[in-house]
């Protein structure tokens, strides 16, 4: 049966909020062109005053030099600015006739860049403020890396390549299946049961039972004391998170209150005989949290 009555007789409308842009912040926009052998590639990056990425990228599928390239760029970024609802922007490019040009210090005498130079004016009218800067090539490497990857392959009609995301690695990736289990075992306790008993834990899947074959290769076993191998065949004995802490701490103050340095730290103790998977990151973190330091 169909209910005649209207639970929310007082809603008349139903809308989407609008995206809130604080009204004081600046953004940064980094914009570059790629010209190679397999094709035309542009990229730009937005980066709000927060930290904020907004990283856009296209190929080109027309024949265009590379100054038309490094303003199809610039364009790109300032049309995605807008749909952001920026306001205040500064632009940086390492291209120096693009950036001069705008900034009506260099004369535009190229005619296939005369109507990139009229459109780009007109999209700067849309900005509260905008500014244009040059920067040199090193300072400009992720917009280069955005151009140069789209210029590499081509993209079918219709389709669209996702947003790549980078992520920050701070520890070597074979450490990432030795930290400290929540199951109450000690680090290495996996691949310890794997080399003692050929044992895997209950319940591992087979991506898992592969990574610890993988892993217990650089590992040696003896009297029940579980060591790795490093590059120059010297075996290091594996210790558990209070040992490691112990050992920080007495290697940190020394016997003469030295107070070193978080990798130096980290290379004694592997000198000394001893590691444990996070050992550097561990060690670094010890010595800036140091309060003596």
């Amino acid at each position: 049966m169909v209910k005649e009555e209207f639970p929310d007789e007082e809603i008349l409308t139903l809308k989407d909020e609008p995206k809130k842009q604080s009204q004081n912040e600046s953004w940064s926009m980094f914009f570059d062109g790629a010209s190679n052998i397999m094709g035309h590639g542009i990229g730009a990056i937005l980066i709000s005053s927060q930290g904020k990425h907004i990283p856009v990228t296209a190929r080109l599928y027309f024949e265009c030099t590379n100054n038309m390239a490094e303003y199809e760029a610039c364009i790109l970024g300032l049309q995605v600015a807008l749909d952001n609802e920026v306001t205040k922007l500064e632009v940086y490019g390492d291209s120096a006739l693009v950036i001069y040009q705008l900034r009506d210090e260099w004369e535009t005498k190229d005619y296939k860049l005369i109507p990139y130079r009229a459109y780009v004016q007109d999209l700067m009218s849309q900005f509260e403020s905008i500014n244009f800067e040059h920067t040199p090539r090193e300072g400009n490497q992720l917009a280069d890396a955005l151009a140069t990857l789209s210029s590499m392959f081509a993209i079918k009609d219709g389709c669209e390549i996702p947003v790549i995301r980078i992520r920050r690695h701070e520890t070597q990736a074979h450490c990432c299946t030795l930290e400290e289990k929540e199951d109450g075992h000690p680090l290495y306790f996996d691949i310890h049961q794997y080399i003692k008993e050929w044992k895997y834990p209950v319940g591992a899947f087979d991506n898992d039972k592969k990574t610890i074959r993988r892993r217990a290769i650089g590992f040696v076993l003896h009297e029940n004391i579980l060591y790795k191998k490093s590059f120059d065949s010297i075996l290091l004995r594996c210790v558990g998170q209070k040992e490691s802490r112990l050992l920080m701490k007495e290697f940190h103050e020394g016997t003469f209150g030295t107070h070193i340095a978080g990798q130096v730290m980290a290379r004694k103790i592997m000198r000394a005989g001893y590691f444990w998977s996070t050992m550097e990151k561990d060690c670094i973190s010890y010595a800036r949290k140091c309060h003596k330091c």
